[in-house]
C-alpha cells in the first residue's frame, strides 16, 4: 500500500467540475400529479401550473426536460402520456378507483425513469416520492422533491426523515419555495435551497396609469383560510367595487364557508363561458363594472380570463388567513402592474415589498388604510420586481443550480465509493493510483 497516494478533492478541482458541469445539458425527469392536465390556461391547479413553467424554463434554457403526465397536458419539453386524462377535478374522495389511477401513473412513470437516459428526477407529491423510493436507491439517480405544502400539512415525517437522513447519503433532495417554509422544514431539510416560484412575463399583459375609480379583485379557492369575507369587508368599509373569483370545491367546510357570506354578494355570474378576445373588456368586463352591483363573484375563471381581471383592477386583494409557503396570486397581479394588499402571513413579506409593490398589513384597520394609499404603488415598480424575483428564467436557473449541486456531490459520493473498492480490493493490482 505505501505507492497508493490518496488525496481528497480540492476547493480547486470542485470549482473545475461545477464549472463544466454548469454547461452541461441535462435530462430532467418531471412526474408530475394527475389532478388537472399540465398546461398554461388553468382555473385552479397551482402545482400544475408550476411544472408547466420549470418545464417551459428549462427547455427555453436548451435542457431536455420531459413531463410524465396525462395525455391532455400540454408541454413546453417531451410528454410522456401515462393516463389519456387527467383525473379533473383537484379534490374529490379517496376512492380505490382513484388511488388505482394514480398508481398507474406512477408506475409508468417509473418507467421511464428506468431507460437509462435519465439525469434528475424531479417530483412534486409525497406520495409520488414514497412510491419511487425504492427504486430511487437501486437506479441511483437523484431526486428533487419540490415541497408544497406546510410542514404541518405533510403526513409523511416519518418518510421524510427516511428519505432526508444525511447520514445515509440520500438521493432525495427537498426543495422549499420560500424561506418561511424553509423554517418550517427545518428538521428535515438537506439542502439549504429556497426556489421562489416563477412565472412568464411575456403572458401577462401589463397596465397603464392606474384607475381610481376602478374595482378591488381577489382570487383564489373558495376556502376560510384565503380570507374572501375580509376581502368582502374591505370592500364594504372603502365603499369599493369588489370583484371575486375562485372555484368552490366540493369539501363541506369550502361550501359552508361559501354559505356564510353568499347572501353579501351582489351578483353572481359565470364569465368564463364568454372567451377572451380583444373586446373582452368592453363586452364582459365593462356592463359589470358599471353596474350597481358592489359584491360580484365572478366564478371559478382560467388562465386568459384571470389576466384581464388583474390587469384593470385596482389593487388585488390578498386576505389570508393562514401561513401560506408561497402565493401565485400576488405575483401574477405583480406582473400585470397591479399592487397586491396582504395580510402578513407565510411568505407574504418575501414577495410584496411594502410600500413599493403593494402594502403587507397586520389588520384589517391596516388593509383598509392600504386601500386609500395603493394609487402611490408605481404599476412599472411591480412587474420590474416580478422580472427580477419571480420570472420563469430565474425560477429555472434556480433549479438548474440545484440540479447541478445534486450531480455534483452524487459523483462526487460515487468516487469516493469507488475508491473504497479500490482499497478493498488490495495492492496487489493498483500498484500506483493517484485520486
Amino acid at each position: 500500500m505505501e505507492n497508493l497516494i490518496v488525496r481528497s478533492w480540492s476547493d480547486m478541482e470542485k470549482m473545475e467540475m461545477r464549472r463544466n458541469m454548469a454547461h452541461e445539458k441535462l435530462t430532467v425527469l418531471h412526474v408530475a400529479t394527475l389532478n388537472q392536465p399540465i398546461t398554461a390556461d388553468l382555473g385552479y391547479g397551482p402545482i400544475e401550473t408550476i411544472i408547466y413553467n420549470i418545464d417551459k424554463g428549462l427547455h427555453s434554457l436548451g435542457h431536455r426536460s420531459i413531463v410524465a403526465c396525462s395525455g391532455d397536458s400540454r408541454v413546453a419539453g417531451e410528454k410522456y402520456v401515462t393516463f389519456d386524462q387527467s383525473i379533473g377535478d383537484y379534490w374529490s374522495d379517496d376512492s380505490t378507483e382513484r388511488r388505482n389511477t394514480v398508481n398507474l401513473h406512477l408506475s409508468r412513470a417509473l418507467e421511464r425513469a428506468k431507460m437509462g437516459d435519465i439525469d434528475i428526477i424531479h417530483m412534486h407529491d409525497a406520495k409520488a416520492v414514497e412510491f419511487f423510493y425504492d427504486s430511487i436507491l437501486e437506479m441511483q439517480i437523484p431526486t428533487v422533491f419540490t415541497l408544497h405544502v406546510q410542514a404541518e400539512d405533510s403526513l409523511l415525517q416519518g418518510a421524510y426523515q427516511r428519505w432526508c437522513n444525511p447520514l445515509s447519503s440520500p438521493l432525495v433532495y427537498c426543495a422549499s419555495i420560500s424561506e418561511y417554509q424553509k423554517r418550517q422544514y427545518h428538521d428535515l431539510l438537506n439542502t439549504s435551497n429556497v426556489v421562489y416560484h416563477g412565472i412568464d412575463l411575456a403572458e401577462f399583459p401589463v397596465k397603464g396609469a392606474p384607475d381610481k375609480d376602478n374595482y378591488l379583485f381577489t382570487i383564489g379557492r373558495i376556502t376560510r383560510a384565503k380570507g374572501q369575507d375580509k376581502a368582502i369587508e374591505t370592500a364594504k368599509r372603502t365603499g369599493s367595487k369588489l370583484i371575486i373569483a375562485g372555484c368552490v370545491q366540493n369539501k363541506p367546510d369550502d361550501r359552508a364557508y361559501f354559505a356564510s357570506f353568499k347572501d353579501s354578494i351582489d351578483l353572481c355570474v359565470d364569465v368564463n363561458k364568454y372567451p377572451v378576445g380583444t373586446d373582452y373588456y368592453d363586452r364582459v368586463m365593462k356592463p359589470l363594472l358599471n353596474s350597481d352591483k358592489q359584491i360580484i363573484y365572478i366564478g371559478e375563471i382560467n388562465s386568459e380570463h384571470k389576466k384581464q381581471w388583474y390587469q384593470y383592477a385596482r389593487a388585488t386583494l390578498f386576505p389570508i388567513q393562514w401561513g401560506e409557503p408561497f402565493g401565485l396570486v400576488p405575483i401574477e397581479s405583480m406582473a400585470c402592474g397591479t399592487p397586491v394588499i396582504a395580510f402578513n402571513r407565510g411568505a407574504v413579506p418575501e414577495i410584496i415589498v411594502n410600500g413599493k409593490t403593494g402594502f403587507v398589513v397586520d389588520s384589517m384597520d391596516a388593509m383598509i388604510e392600504a386601500v386609500g394609499l395603493i394609487d402611490h404603488v408605481d404599476p412599472r415598480e411591480c412587474r420590474r420586481h416580478v422580472r427580477n424575483n419571480f420570472s420563469i428564467t430565474c425560477m429555472a436557473h434556480k433549479y438548474l443550480e440545484l440540479y447541478h449541486q445534486i450531480i455534483d456531490s452524487h459523483r462526487m459520493s460515487e468516487d469516493s465509493m469507488n475508491f473504497s473498492d479500490i482499497l478493498l480490493s488490495g495492492p496487489q493490482n493498483h500498484s500506483s493510483i493517484a485520486i
